[in-house]
């Protein structure tokens, strides 16, 4: 591939990062549990990655905020709409992922 400038760089990675956004809003199905489980991140993840880039570039942004861009609404209200109750299996297989990604195993 030829090389690209910086900004096209810039410009495509924003436009993968929106398109993965939307990809999340559009499958409310799957669960952020799964995902931990599968990929070791979720939209909570990308919730506390997006507000530490804007805590980087000097932006005040609380994590609900950056919820709420990631989600499409507000948390409390996706989870009521979305969310179902995590099974023992679920639970036990995120304790064993969320050590392996994140550094405790």
């Amino acid at each position: 591939m030829a090389s690209m400038d910086d900004q096209t760089r810039i410009e495509l990675e924003a436009a993968a990062f929106r398109t993965l956004v939307a990809h999340f809003r559009e499958r409310t199905d799957v669960q952020n549990i799964d995902m931990m489980n599968l990929a070791g991140f979720c939209r909570n993840c990308l919730s506390k990655w997006y507000r530490k880039a804007a805590e980087d570039k000097g932006l005040d942004m609380t994590y609900d905020d950056a919820r709420e861009i990631i989600y499409g609404m507000p948390y409390d209200d996706w989870k009521a709409k979305y969310q179902k109750e995590a099974s023992a299996e679920q639970l036990a297989q995120f304790e064993i992922s969320h050590a392996k990604t994140h550094g405790e195993g």
